[in-house]
């Protein structure tokens, strides 16, 4: 990996993830993450002559980061896209999938793109910034009730509904525009010891509901439950617990909400089985990359029909 794609992502649990993916030669395998391509050459370099990985992005950087092999597909698109783009390369089953969900380093660091506290910019946060609506258009125009729903929802803020009102009471004088602009209507509500977590809060409910990632996480995850083939690999690594739960509930039952379902003998039937515990960075790696530290690596295999009638 050069100095560049470093630079972009340094992906979290690279060895556990790419070892989760059981990597069959021949095989068709999904990176739905590819960011500055790390989990993709890890997968290629697993793969055979007749092996395919496509990739999904759809920020327009990290385009820059395409690999040259014949085997690999580049797809500029939100991964809640997967099936049609799977279908449109005649693709009808996949061995594996990885998705290494939230934000890259790329994106905090980019002080253009407004997803950072850090930085005075404008208010973007858009991962795909050709379109749709920015964290200044959610600031300016969500009715009050709503943006406290995206706090306590997305950001887990108890004191959501005073945030919003300070939020709306703020915009009536002057709308909200830049990153500056936001700090300074936050500013009461964040205590000197816990300032910068609670500004991270804020600014991942934003984000959250920005590229409606909750509900292209659903998507996502519907999808790959239709396109793995049985003993097919899915491999999610999350960063906070709203995506968390998700992902383990979906893999445990085959649903969000976590409801077992039993047949008439009271034999569990879920889709996938869960092959381990959450896997969790070492303290080696959390040193070298500080974002892995709220990593989480879980890994589920389809089963096959057979085994979900019984």
């Amino acid at each position: 990996m050069t100095v560049k794609e470093l630079r972009y992502h340094i992906p979290a649990l690279f060895g556990e993830s790419i070892k989760g993916l059981n990597i069959k030669p021949s095989g068709v395998y999904v990176d739905v993450t590819f960011g500055g391509g790390g989990h993709s050459r890890g997968i290629l370099e697993e793969l055979g002559n007749d092996g395919r990985l496509y990739s999904f992005d759809q920020d327009a950087d990290a385009g820059i980061n395409r690999i040259e092999d014949r085997r690999f597909t580049f797809v500029r698109s939100n991964f809640r896209y997967l099936s049609n783009f799977m279908r449109y390369h005649k693709e009808a089953a996949i061995d594996g999938l990885i998705a290494d969900l939230g934000v890259s380093s790329h994106h905090l660091d980019d002080k253009t793109r407004g997803f950072s506290f850090r930085f005075d910019g404008v208010l973007d946060m858009r991962m795909n910034n050709s379109g749709g609506q920015t964290a200044a258009d959610v600031l300016n125009k969500y009715p009050e009730e709503r943006l406290a729903e995206v706090f306590y929802l997305y950001g887990e803020l108890k004191n959501s509904r005073k945030i919003a009102a300070s939020v709306v009471k703020a915009r009536d004088i002057k709308p909200v525009r830049t990153t500056s602009d936001l700090l300074k209507i936050l500013m009461p509500f964040s205590g000197k010891e816990k300032e910068k977590k609670f500004l991270a809060q804020v600014f991942q409910s934003l984000r959250i509901e920005v590229n409606q990632e909750m509900q292209a996480l659903r998507e996502l995850l519907l999808q790959s439950l239709k396109l793995l083939k049985p003993e097919g690999r899915l491999v999610v690594i999350t960063y906070h617990s709203l995506e968390d739960r998700i992902v383990k509930n979906f893999m445990k039952t085959g649903n969000f909400e976590g409801r077992v379902v039993q047949d008439f003998y009271g034999n569990v039937q879920a889709p996938l089985r869960m092959l381990s515990r959450a896997v969790t960075p070492s303290k080696a790696e959390t040193d070298d990359n500080p974002r892995a530290r709220s990593a989480k690596l879980r890994i589920a295999e389809r089963c096959r029909t057979e085994e979900v009638a019984q």
